[in-house]
């Protein structure tokens, strides 16, 4: 077995977490390597790019935790912008939440942070919704980014920019350590030789995948169906996150529909008729005028789901080693905050109470 020596810290994950931490500690000055096996099976690829704290309805610090992600999100993205040379293609479109009565777009848990609309108004934000939608949410906080076409290609581009060294075909076997200190990790190379690197510092960023380096974590795959339609441009100009199916407008007519929510699949990979048809009824009963729009791509993936449907983020119990996963459908949302968080504690940062209060929540031992 061949052992290397690094002065590099180790990104275990070359999804979207693990590359918008390796920006930031790279724009920090540290010496950063990522480590990946596949980075196109990564939950930031097959997601639809939703910044949607408000529109998802999310709750207690969770909420806080999006909300102050969404408030970084366009510098976060101007900065990526200017590394690369590259558009993200962030949209600030705001997003519309449709209901079948007032009741329960009332009861909404984020119900206080959007502008109701009665029927007649929420036709006018989205011509052609189904018949059956009386009222509406619209949040026009909330936005999107193309994560799939621009945002993590840009990222990619951004960190090879700023010196960050990439491993892709990379396969983790596990973690060194000795007298509880992060001490590197033992890989699979894509030529299947195992090798030793050895390295102080590291990152576990594997998404579903992170249980098999960490057994203690609460991770565990939720897999998502999508597909997509071609419609007309400007035929949807804000984002519809309805119950069980969302519609997401790119800038050329292309409109993401997702996801199908699937918990008890694991890794078991492929489309199924029944979740193509459940994104085909969504697709029916909040728009009709698309149900005849072109298909164009099918896809699926897997979100690194927690219990509390939260991520953990922090410090692990290694010395040297520190954890970013769990986001589930968060991740695109909650990616700068992440970073950021991680960045300034890896390098000593000073943090504010109220962030570091907030980190103290999604601690990796929070579960009994």
């Amino acid at each position: 077995m061949e052992s290397s020596k690094s002065n590099r810290l180790l990104i275990l994950g070359g999804g979207l977490i693990g590359l918008s931490i390796a920006h930031e500690l790279a724009h920090k000055g540290k010496s950063v390597e990522i480590l990946s096996r596949k980075r196109s099976e990564a939950a930031g690829f097959v997601a639809a790019g939703m910044l949607a704290p408000h529109a998802e309805g999310l709750e207690n610090n969770l909420l806080l935790l999006g909300q102050l992600s969404l408030q970084k999100q366009s510098n976060w993205v101007k900065k990526i912008e200017k590394t690369s040379g590259m558009h993200c293609d962030l949209k600030e479109c705001g997003i519309v939440v449709p209901f079948l009565n007032n009741k329960t777009r009332d009861t909404y848990p984020t119900a206080v942070f959007g502008k109701a609309l009665n029927q007649i108004e929420l036709e006018e934000e989205l011509p052609g919704i189904g018949p059956s939608w009386k009222a509406g949410l619209l949040f026009k906080q909330d936005g999107q980014i193309d994560n799939r076409r621009h945002l993590m290609r840009a990222l990619e581009k951004a960190c090879f920019e700023l010196g960050v060294h990439f491993q892709e075909g990379v396969e983790v076997l596990d973690l060194l350590q000795e007298n509880n200190k992060f001490q590197g990790v033992h890989i699979r190379n894509a030529a299947g030789e195992i090798k030793k690197i050895n390295s102080s510092e590291g990152i576990v960023c594997s998404g579903a995948w992170s249980k098999q380096l960490i057994p203690e974590l609460p991770i565990f795959p939720v897999k998502g169906q999508m597909l997509s339609i071609q419609g007309p441009r400007n035929a949807l100009k804000r984002v519809v996150f309805g119950p069980g199916t969302y519609l997401v407008p790119r800038e050329d007519g292309l409109i993401i529909v997702g996801a199908t929510s699937e918990k008890h699949v694991g890794f078991k990979e492929g489309l199924t008729p029944s979740g193509q048809m459940q994104l085909q009824e969504g697709i029916n009963s909040l728009m009709p005028i698309a149900s005849n729009w072109p298909h164009m791509e099918r896809w699926w993936g897997f979100r690194p789901c927690t219990p509390d449907e939260s991520p953990i983020i922090g410090k692990s119990a290694l010395e040297g080693l520190w954890i970013a996963t769990g986001h589930h459908r968060n991740g695109v949302l909650l990616a700068p905050v992440t970073a950021e968080l991680i960045s300034k504690t890896i390098c000593n940062e000073d943090i504010n109470n109220k962030d570091m209060q907030l980190m103290e929540t999604f601690k990796w031992n929070r579960f009994p």
